[in-house]
């Protein structure tokens, strides 16, 4: 092997290319050739630094092929193009001509604040892409990337991750299997089934969208889904999520759902809240209620809204329930109940719901209609119906039959899911028809009285009590009048009834409702509905 003095090399060489084409050798303690073994390669060795068009490449030692227009380097590799590029390896081949640069083992390349590391990296001069095929690792001033796969473009600062993609943040990580993300703009684009955990308190499950890794914005396209481990859960066609703000704005076939009280809410258009588990949906909104997986409970309003309420009890230890609210057009239907009014409030700390403005009830055969009514609930059914301010109850007997009773308050017992008992109270009055044994209607009975309490058993009326000062008449059927067969605040309003879950989306005209109240809830009355057997009453039985 022949060793020259290294200013030698700057006479002899000359090649067909274009000077800005070539690769050009600046510095090099050592110069020699073995033309046995490389007959093509000038050694280098020690200090040797090459240059090519504005980058830089510098190693311990390296073979250069003129002819090729190429560099082979070993050793403490260097390579600098501009002032926001740099790359680290122990071996370096680099291409002239096609301005490729291949870098193995322990590689870095630094490009701004951006660090890509693995141990084989190809980098195009051309297109300015570097890229990885037997795994990497990109970190930025927020993330670190990982994929076995990997390609970043220094132009753009775009990177594309492929095969067992994984970012890791302060405060959150992704796992996916392709992601594209900026290392600019922090932003990362979703394109397949991808998986974004909080800390366990949140999980993003999502496969189309984009994320801003900085202020944690997302939109998420798809049936994308969100869920926290207090039980809310986000779906939509279109989710528009900001974790540090805990917001998310939900478009089209949404569901805003809450596992720990059995509840989800529909429609088309919503928002939702973490703090409180706070949200509302309109469009189409639809609330269900789960709690009995055999008997579900459907709701329709205008706009629906649940939210966490907390508080502390009696005995000073904080804890909280959930509160719905609905606002117009209220149709609501449960196999063993159903319901209409303009607006209605539930809770479930004291398992109740409100019902105002022109509510009605129907429980089995049974209609109940007042200023408001409330609804108990006992482990999860309903357990009695409290009306109030022209209460009035109904069920019909035949086509043009109905037995009625009207007062100020009203209670309708209910065991397991029949009615059994009715108390009406303040000017209580009643119709109803008794029957022969033979089921044939005897009559017309009209009642009036401050306190009724009426018996039910297989869906008939069996027996009922009054007050001693009950006054009564009872009419021959072919004697009757319309005004002795229909108190006051008589309606029949089973048109307007719900009659499916699907029923609840039906318009319906509202039934006329009597122009003059029969009762009005701020009349003086005894509160307490009456007790069988107690002093001053009296049974009457109705066949």
């Amino acid at each position: 092997m022949k060793r020259l003095p290294l200013f030698i090399f700057f006479t002899v060489f000359v090649l067909p290319l274009s000077a800005q084409n070539l690769v050009f050798l600046e510095h090099s303690d050592v110069l020699a050739f073995d033309q046995e073994r490389l007959p093509d390669a000038q050694i280098l060795r020690g200090d040797v630094r090459f240059r090519h068009d504005e980058a830089l490449m510098f190693c311990d030692s390296a073979y250069f092929y003129e002819q090729s227009n190429s560099v082979t380097a070993f050793g403490h590799i260097r390579f600098i193009q501009g002032d926001t590029l740099s790359g680290y390896g122990d071996k370096l081949y680099y291409d002239g001509n096609t301005r490729l640069a291949r870098l193995c083992r322990n590689v870095q390349l630094f490009h701004r604040s951006t660090t890509l590391t693995t141990d084989s990296l190809n980098y195009d001069r051309n297109t300015d892409l570097a890229y990885y095929f037997t795994g990497g690792t990109i970190r930025d001033s927020l993330n670190v990337l990982q994929s076995v796969w990997g390609q970043y473009s220094t132009a753009t600062n775009q990177a594309l991750f492929r095969q067992n993609v994984h970012l890791q943040n302060d405060r959150f990580t992704f796992d996916t299997d392709t992601l594209l993300y900026n290392t600019k703009t922090s932003m990362a684009r979703i394109v397949c089934p991808t998986v974004i955990v909080y800390d366990t308190v949140t999980t993003i499950y999502s496969s189309n969208g984009t994320y801003n890794t900085s202020t944690e914005q997302s939109v998420l396209y798809d049936r994308s889904l969100v869920t926290h481990n207090d039980g809310q859960q986000l779906t939509g066609d279109t989710i528009y999520y900001n974790k540090q703000t805990g917001y998310g704005k939900l478009l089209h076939n949404i569901e805003i759902r809450d596992t720990t009280q059995h509840m989800t809410l529909y429609g088309h258009f919503g928002e939702a809240w973490e703090e409180n588990k706070r949200g509302y949906v309109t469009d189409s909104a639809q609330l269900v209620e789960w709690s009995q997986a055999d008997n579900l409970t459907y709701m329709h309003a205008d706009t629906l809204f649940t939210e966490q309420v907390s508080y502390t009890d009696t005995l000073g230890q904080d804890t909280s329930y959930q509160q719905v609210r609905a606002y117009h057009h209220v149709r609501a239907y449960n196999r063993d109940y159903q319901l209409v009014c303009d607006s209605l409030s539930a809770n479930s700390r004291d398992s109740i719901a409100v019902l105002h403005h022109a509510p009605i009830c129907w429980s089995d055969s049974n209609q109940v209609s007042a200023d408001s009514i409330t609804l108990y609930f006992v482990n999860e059914k309903l357990h009695h119906i409290y009306g109030v301010g022209s209460a009035f109850g109904t069920r019909q007997v035949n086509d043009t039959c109905f037995d009625q009773m009207a007062g100020k308050e009203m209670w309708a017992w209910i065991n397991d899911s029949t009615l059994y008992k009715v108390d009406v109270t303040g000017n209580a009055q009643t119709v109803f028809y008794p029957k022969e044994d033979d089921g044939s209607i005897i009559g017309v009975n009209t009642t009036q009285s401050s306190f009724i309490q009426i018996f039910l058993e297989n869906r008939k009326i069996e027996h009922i009590l009054f007050t001693t000062s009950t006054t009564g008449v009872l009419y021959p059927l072919d004697q009757s009048t319309h005004q002795n067969r229909f108190l006051g605040g008589y309606f029949w309003a089973e048109a307007e009834r719900p009659l499916s879950p699907d029923d609840i989306f039906r318009f319906s005209v509202s039934t006329e409702r009597p122009k003059q109240p029969i009762i009005s809830a701020a009349e003086d009355s005894d509160n307490n509905p009456p007790v069988a057997g107690q002093s001053g009453m009296k049974t009457l039985r109705t066949k």
